[in-house]
This record gives C-alpha cells, sequence and structure tokens, in this order.
C-alpha cells in the first residue's frame, strides 16, 4: 500500500503505492492451489482443507441452489425471486439494503454474477451474539462464500470477492440472514460501487466509467479523457493488452475504502489502479479498475487529469509483466513517462524539485531506492521526479523502444540481486547501474543547468 502524491505545481497525483508499482493495489483473492505466478493471497503449498462432513454437505447444497437463485434473479431482474432468498425475520435494515443493492445494480451491464460456496472455512458461530445469534431459527450456517462477477466488457475472467454470509435454516428452507453478523468474527462482506447507491454506467469506446447520480459533470470528463488516454498508453506500450479500462468514481472516502482497502490512505489518494488477481506467468490479471478520489480528482485540471489517467492505466497495461519486487524507480518512472510523454512539459517543469537541486550543485547520488518510495512530502515528491527524469533520460537517449525493452525485461525479472540487476540493464542499455547513474547525472546536467 501507499500514498499518491499531487505534484503542487500541476495539482495532480501521479503516485499511488501498491503491489507491484506505486499505482497498483492487489486485493486479495481465493486462490487456486496450482495457480502459478502472482495471485494475491494463495494457500500454503500441499495444504489439505479438511474432510467436509455429510451435515456440511447437505448445507452446502442447499446454500449452494440458494446462492445460484440468488443470481439468477440479480441476472433476470426479478426482484421477488431476489427477495425470496432472503431471511424474512433479518434485521429489517438488512433487508432493506439489500433491496437497495438489487435496485442499485439495474443498469450495471455484468457477463456474470454467481458464488462459490467453501463449508471447509466455516466459522464456529458459538461467539456470536443476539441479534446475530437468532435462537428462533432452526440453524444458522456460516461457509466461506466467494462472488465471481465481471462486467461485460471489461473482464474476459470473473474477478472474485469474498463475503461475510451469515445463513439460517427455517424448517427445510435456508435463507440469506446477514452480510454483517460476521464481522465480529473477522470475516468482512466486500462492497462493490453498488452498495453505495444507484450506478450509472456511461461508456466509452474503450471502456466503461462507472459512478453514481448527481457526477454528470466528472463522469463527461472522464469520457472524454479516456480513449486518449487508452491509446495513448498504447502508443508507447504496444497492443498486446485488452485496451478496456473500467474508471470508478466512487462518492465518500468510505466507499473508495471498500473499493481499494481499509488501510490504504484514501484522503491522499486522486487515483488508484487495483487488480485482485494477477498471474504474472500466465500473463493475466482480473479484477483491473482505476479508481478515482471522490475529492481530490474533481480538483484536477483537464492537462492535470490527463496525466492522472494516462500514469495509472499505464500500469493496467503493464500489470502482467510486471512482478512484484522490481526496481520502483523502473515502475514508477516509466508510468511517469507515459503520463507526461504528450504533456508538452519540459524536465525543469514536471521535476522543479530536482532541478533547484541540480542547479545548486547536487545531484543524485545514486539510482532512486525503494526506500526513497516510502519518505513524504518533498522526499516522496524527489522520488518520483528523479524516477520521471530517468526514464526519460533513458528514452531520449536510447530511444523510446529502448525503455519499454529495458520495463519488460528489468520488471518482468522481480526482486534480483545487484549483479543480477547490472546484468539485465546491460542486456538492454550496454550500461551497467554504475555507468547508468554517470551517464543520468551528465544528462541532467546538460537538461537543467
Amino acid at each position: 500500500m501507499g500514498r499518491a502524491r499531487v505534484r503542487g505545481w500541476l495539482a495532480a497525483a501521479v503516485a499511488v503505492a501498491g503491489l507491484s508499482g506505486v499505482a497498483l493495489v492487489s486485493v486479495p483473492a481465493p486462490t487456486p492451489l496450482d495457480a502459478p505466478g502472482q495471485s494475491g493471497q494463495g494457500r500454503p503449498m500441499g495444504a489439505v482443507p479438511p474432510a467436509v462432513g455429510a451435515a456440511d454437505a447437505q448445507r452446502a447444497d442447499a446454500v449452494t441452489d440458494l446462492l445460484a437463485r440468488r443470481a439468477d434473479a440479480l441476472l433476470r431482474r426479478d426482484q421477488a425471486a431476489f427477495t425470496a432468498t432472503l431471511d424474512p425475520a433479518a434485521d429489517p435494515a438488512f433487508l432493506e439494503k439489500q433491496q437497495e443493492l438489487f435496485t442499485n445494480l439495474a443498469g450495471v451491464p455484468l457477463d456474470q454474477w454467481s458464488y462459490t460456496v467453501r463449508p471447509e472455512d466455516g466459522l464456529d458461530l458459538r461467539a456470536l451474539d443476539p441479534p446475530a445469534a437468532d435462537p428462533t431459527a432452526d440453524e444458522q450456517w456460516a461457509p466461506g462464500v466467494d462472488l465471481h462477477y465481471a462486467l461485460r466488457g471489461i473482464d474476459p475472467t470473473p474477478t472474485d470477492r469474498s463475503l461475510g454470509y451469515l445463513f439460517a435454516r427455517r424448517g427445510d428452507q435456508w435463507f440469506l440472514r446477514s452480510d454483517t453478523a460476521l464481522e465480529d468474527l473477522g470475516r468482512r462482506t466486500w462492497r462493490g460501487p453498488w452498495d453505495f447507491g444507484p450506478v450509472e454506467v456511461t461508456p466509452a469506446t474503450h471502456g466503461v466509467v462507472l459512478a453514481h447520480p448527481g457526477n454528470k459533470p466528472m463522469v463527461d470528463r472522464l469520457v472524454r479523457e479516456l480513449d486518449p488516454a487508452v491509446e495513448a498508453v498504447t502508443r508507447t506500450w504496444g497492443d498486446q493488452w485488452p485496451r478496456r479500462v473500467a474508471l470508478l468514481l466512487p462518492d465518500s472516502p468510505a466507499e473508495m475504502r471498500a473499493l481499494v482497502g481499509p488501510d490504504f490512505p484514501v484522503e491522499s489518494v486522486v487515483a488508484v489502479a487495483i487488480a485482485d488477481r494477477v498471474d504474472t506467468t500466465r500473463r493475466t490479471a482480473t479484477g483491473q479498475r482505476v479508481v478515482l478520489s471522490p475529492t481530490g480528482s474533481r480538483a484536477l485540471s483537464i492537462a492535470s487529469l490527463r496525466v492522472v489517467l494516462r500514469h495509472e492505466i499505464t500500469h493496467v497495461a503493464a500489470r502482467v509483466q510486471t512482478v512484484d519486487g522490481s526496481p520502483m524507480w523502473l515502475l514508477e518512472g516509466f508510468a511517469d513517462y507515459v503520463g507526461y510523454r504528450e504533456s508538452g512539459l519540459g524536465l525543469a517543469q514536471g521535476a522543479p524539485d530536482l532541478a533547484r537541486s541540480v542547479r545548486a550543485g547536487t545531484l543524485p547520488p545514486s539510482l532512486p531506492q525503494d526506500r526513497d518510495f516510502r519518505g513524504k512530502d518533498k522526499e516522496l515528491d524527489l522520488a518520483y521526479q528523479r524516477s520521471w527524469s530517468l526514464a526519460k533520460f533513458v528514452a531520449d537517449r536510447f530511444g523510446e523502444q529502448k525503455l519499454v525493452a529495458l520495463y519488460r525485461d528489468l520488471a518482468g525479472a522481480g526482486p534480483i540481486s545487484a549483479n543480477e540487476t547490472d546484468a539485465h540493464l546491460r542486456r538492454v542499455l550496454g550500461l551497467d547501474r554504475a555507468a547508468l547513474l554517470r551517464s543520468w547525472q551528465d544528462y541532467l546536467r546538460a537538461m537543467l543547468r
């Protein structure tokens, strides 16, 4: 996780820390045991799930059927059938929220909405207190439940989210009783935009914008900028990526936190690219979204928004070739390079702190270090400015395609030793780290004197 930085001169955040680059956050999802590559929080290798007893198997069959009917009702827009899956004795506030959820999903184009029940992950409900522990129910059960959903035209493979569902049996019929009762037991329900209000979906050629009613001016800006941003990223990165992006515009910090993670510093973020599962071996990623700040993004100028979107969409495009632990200067410098590439801004304008430092006689003593991106305020700004200038130097000196080749080669290697890094740099640029540093310093002297 990390924070976005807003360069004061541009009022644009161009860095958001995350899994494999400062603008990427991984929202862990259940992972198959045999999935290679990076896939969020998987199970330990060789782990064997506990055996499922006959009672749990019967419950699983009944609850699986219940959730299949719930999903079918959502997709067919059958509110009566949807309501029939809810416990009539449940908390009225829960029942009301569920009806709102059904209504809010009406305009969302879905290719899939389904559930998986994991009986082996059932919780011990003896610790539940009333009203969650309903004595009138014949039985209650809390297995693991995953939601699988796919936005039409965006998700070639459904994305997975964990749900904290509590079920109740009354007679021979099972119902969904709560999606919050298990929070005290450590299991929370993922919330999507539709949990926070009606969702309006506005299409563009290269993606969609999901927002709530009342945001038309901002949505119009995003729709106008989305296609040019995707095309700009493709001109640099190439067309070997889906070239379809979902932009999410939440209405509140609470909603943004639900989308990007409870520990994320949403107050200091204007945009962040997220993914829930990434497999760099198979070159696949699910659940990729760009989430805009409910406050910060609205304050951006058109030029600033353009830079932010291109930066974040670069992370989306490059994500399946970005191994965790790759050098931050390369990941963020490259995203900034694409973001500013067609902005018309020169090095001194885009890196004012770096320019002042160089003109005062202080050159970067080393290539930017990962720890530099854990700094604050000016220190963090300087880390990004140095990284952008380094990426710009590589493109100016060796050509843009060499910069792209360096990213694919070095970011695809992940965490490697200093000697291995030198080998990658020599293979692509003909320079090791020391030679790259000297050449970059010479470039800065020439460009910023």
